[in-house]
């Protein structure tokens, strides 16, 4: 059984600025995460942009259209005790990066393919990351210094910027996109897109039912969201 959302409690949201970090309140209370921890903010306008998710909620508090707030739940929460092993996610990811493994057939998927991926390819080579393409099923072994350097990036990364990192790979599929939009070459909505030519193409063959349909275009637009934070980390 789902479970019930609870019902909004408070009437203002603001925010205010202590001991050096922001805080979202709630009729003058401090927001926590669900583990009870102070949700705290290293800026005004990423506090500003949490309270606006508080207070666009109406008679129940609705975690999954709250996205900023539940990313930094997650980095407060998790994100300090599992750092290695998030570093360690991405490593794995780049070892099967989507833009690495590219369709024999039919062209016109090949070709869109190299028409999306090709660019990013050789941006992330001019980043140290070097992705070997293949075609086969069987997965190539990249080299080690790339993944090295994937690594390298991920621990330079505070803890709402990894959360954020490691949720945009799962998200494309891809470290080679992920790193894109965390360095600025690429925007969030932009990637989402470049990450689906695969399934554009499933689509276009085979279509879309509309649920499917309504679940991806929530995503791209959390994935907008999420990602327009970095330009005030």
């Amino acid at each position: 059984m789902a479970k019930t959302m609870r019902k909004r409690f408070y009437k203002i949201v603001t925010v205010d600025e202590e001991g050096g970090v922001w805080r979202v309140l709630l009729d003058g209370m401090q927001v926590r995460t669900p583990g009870k921890l102070r949700l705290t903010l290293p800026s005004k306008v990423l506090a500003e942009r949490v309270a606006g998710e508080w207070d666009a909620q109406t008679d129940r508090i609705n975690p999954s259209v709250m996205p900023l707030t539940r990313l930094v739940n997650v980095a407060i929460e998790q994100t300090p005790d599992r750092r290695d092993d998030l570093i360690a996610e991405a490593r794995r990811y780049a070892e099967t990066d989507l833009i690495s493994y590219r369709a024999p057939q039919p062209r016109i998927l090949k070709e869109r393919q190299s028409a999306a991926w090709d660019r990013w390819q050789a941006w992330a080579a001019e980043q140290g990351v070097e992705f070997i393409t293949t075609e086969d099923l069987q997965a190539v072994v990249q080299p080690e210094r790339s993944l090295i350097a994937v690594e390298n990036f991920a621990r330079s990364l505070d803890d709402i910027q990894l959360t954020l990192f490691v949720h945009l790979i799962a998200v494309y599929g891809s470290v080679v996109l992920a790193l894109a939009v965390m360095k600025g070459a690429l925007n969030g909505e932009a990637a989402f897109d470049i990450s689906r030519v695969d399934a554009i193409y499933q689509i276009e063959l085979w279509g879309e039912d509309e649920e499917q349909a309504d679940i991806t275009a929530a995503l791209r637009a959390e994935t907008r969201i999420l990602s327009g934070i970095l330009e005030i980390l």
